[in-house]
């Protein structure tokens, strides 16, 4: 079971670094330079990009963790209704609490809310995959 979650861990960290690319870079990154957002974010050259691997890592980790934990072996719709929780775990606060607090439109906070579910899924379906479904009794 351990390999299984460092191998999920894995598999997961380099997923959040796919997902973040494309969600930031690719599908936000027009919003992200509109006159109104440019002041709140860090100059290309300055940004950490290191703390976010670190930090991915982390997350992937214990997500990876916390899956063996309730762990059914009932195949990918566990790993869905996991990353459906874990999702708006981690998604709703990060969204609305940005947006209830920074100068972000309510359009930019719903987007990072539903690309949030939607990365927490795939990242539940990946640990699904990894644990493979348990062999019937």
């Amino acid at each position: 079971m351990k390999n299984k979650v460092l191998i999920g861990a894995g598999a997961v960290w380099v997923a959040m670094g796919v997902m973040g690319y494309i969600i930031h870079q690719v599908l936000l990154s027009s919003t992200y330079q509109t006159e109104s957002m440019l002041h709140l974010w860090r100059a290309p050259e300055d940004m950490k990009t290191g703390i976010i691997f670190l930090s991915n890592a982390i997350v992937a980790y214990f997500l990876s963790l916390v899956f063996t934990k309730g762990y059914e072996g009932k195949g990918t719709g566990e790993g869905v209704r996991f990353g459906m929780f874990m999702g708006l775990i981690v998604a709703t606060p990060m969204a609305y609490a940005t947006y209830a607090t920074m100068p972000i439109t309510y359009a930019l906070a719903l987007q990072w809310f539903i690309y949030g579910i939607i990365e927490y899924v795939i990242y539940g379906v990946i640990l699904a995959a990894v644990h493979g479904r348990k062999p019937a009794a």
